[in-house]
């Protein structure tokens, strides 16, 4: 049996590509068809898809009005990018969970238009001409704006991006396009200059908790028909413990709720021991862009002198399955980018931790990986050696390819001698504490200094060094 689902279906909230139909009207009420058709759907599929028993609790929980919607503050509300009726083509760019669909369905909804979605994991090119032409013939025939829904946007590769600027350019679609990934560098830079990028933010405890409080007691969607007692610190861990998805939480309250015992009077508890175990392992796996932010946030961390928040991100990247090679890489470089000559020492000790590491693995490679940071985190800093070679090579750009002066060139041949190759070449070993009392620069860059020593753990005493021997070239 063939079910064809009603014209007027709404389709706002729903994430799946292809459900329900568009549908246009006049005043009067009487609608029809602006676009083909809707493939035919069975019976069985069409009750999954909208029995609320047969819904995750946080597809049930879909605000259905932007007046429901929690959080995104910097966004909604009077005088906010997103409170004008003219919708602009939007990339949201946001963690998982922060509302994105969502939103995306309640903007197109707010401004009547019709809301195509399509999701980039599983839709191609023939899929996306779809539905350009049923937005080009509700356009024609009824002056209705589509808005073209493309979650996972960063999945379509650039000939597939590309492929959607003619119908944005000329306002066949309006395009929000939603993405957990940078669009700086995840979307063409063409489609970046016709949308409006919109960051949308974590959820805050309080929205989680607003959210969890919503489901409690919502007895046509949530879970309050069920009676359940869940204490306010047990719902306060639970917001802590979603780490700003709304998905992670009312999905973790769902499971909690059907593995709590019945009372006798038909209540369920969820206490503290039990929301654990329905939290089972708390997943710190972020997308790239958290990724680079977290690896920025150990290296600062780590340059400020901090071993308590470096040795946190540093678990941070750990938890979430980060090679522990890639962070002994970073650890290597900053060694000698930002301790240097400051503490020498420091790249002994990161290169060590490398060789300890692929020597004893994890878990009791985390031990080297530990003192390494550490170490470095408490380390003298200079970053002597990134500014010298800044120095050197803007001084090599700038002069371009200056002969070697006369004096450092080899006599190889008796020729080489003749003109003057190696004359007036002083050994420093043959001067006194082995001081080099000549010119080794380009007569062109014969008062340029490249390396300033910093006043700053072994560097100080390198820095008295220097002094003395620019006093003994002096003379």
């Amino acid at each position: 049996m063939r079910f064809q689902p009603s014209r007027n279906s709404n389709t706002v909230g729903d994430k799946a590509m292809g459900t329900g139909s568009e549908t246009s009207g006049d005043a009067a009420g009487t609608r029809r068809s602006a676009v083909v058709r809707t493939p035919a759907m069975d019976l069985f599929t069409h009750r999954a898809r909208h029995d609320p028993a047969l819904q995750p609790l946080a597809e049930r929980m879909r605000p259905r009005e932007l007046a429901e919607f929690v959080g995104q503050q910097h966004l909604l509300g009077t005088g906010k990018l997103l409170e004008a009726t003219e919708l602009p083509s939007l990339i949201l760019w946001g963690p998982p969970g922060t509302g994105k669909t969502t939103l995306a369905a309640l903007l197109a909804a707010r401004s009547g238009a019709r809301f195509a979605p399509l999701s980039a994991v599983s839709a191609g090119l023939r899929e996306l001409r779809e539905v350009v032409a049923q937005a080009e013939r509700a356009r024609g025939e009824f002056s209705q704006r589509t808005v073209l829904f493309l979650d996972e946007i960063h999945r379509f590769n650039r000939a597939q991006q590309d492929a959607l600027l003619p119908s944005v350019e000329t306002g066949i679609v309006t395009l929000i396009g939603a993405t957990t990934e940078n669009p700086s560098f995840e979307v063409n830079a063409a489609l970046l200059s016709r949308c409006r990028v919109v960051q949308l933010h974590a959820l805050d405890e309080a929205a989680l908790q607003a959210l969890i409080d919503r489901a409690l007691v919502d007895r046509s969607r949530g879970l309050g028909a069920q009676s359940i007692d869940c204490a306010l610190e047990v719902r306060k861990e639970l917001a802590v413990a979603a780490r700003g998805d709304a998905r992670r939480a009312l999905n973790t309250l769902e499971v909690a709720a059907r593995i709590a015992p019945v009372h006798p009077d038909g209540r369920r508890t969820i206490d503290r021991a039990l929301l654990e175990q329905a939290l089972q392992h708390k997943t710190l796996l972020h997308g790239p862009d958290e990724h680079f932010a977290i690896v920025s946030a150990f290296i600062k961390s780590m340059r400020a002198s901090d071993p308590d928040a470096a040795t946190y991100w540093m678990m941070r990247l750990l938890d979430a399955g980060e090679d522990p090679l890639f962070i002994l890489r970073r650890m290597v470089i900053f060694a000698s980018e930002d301790v240097g000559l400051a503490d020498p020492r420091a790249l002994q000790v990161a290169v060590a931790a490398v060789e300890a590491f692929r020597f004893v693995g994890l878990p009791e490679g985390i031990f080297p990986l530990t003192e390494a940071a550490l170490y470095l985190a408490t380390a003298p800093k200079s970053n002597s050696a990134l500014t010298t070679s800044s120095a050197a090579r803007a001084a090599v750009a700038e002069s371009g390819a200056l002969q070697v002066p006369l004096h450092l060139r080899n006599a190889s041949t008796p020729l080489m001698k003749q003109l003057g190759y190696g004359a007036e070449y002083r050994y420093p070993h043959d001067q006194a504490e082995a001081a080099a009392r000549q010119t080794y620069l380009p007569d062109a860059l014969r008062d340029r200094r490249f390396y300033e020593p910093r006043e700053s753990g072994y560097e100080k005493t390198l820095a008295e060094r220097m002094k003395w021997l620019d006093e003994q070239r002096r003379r």
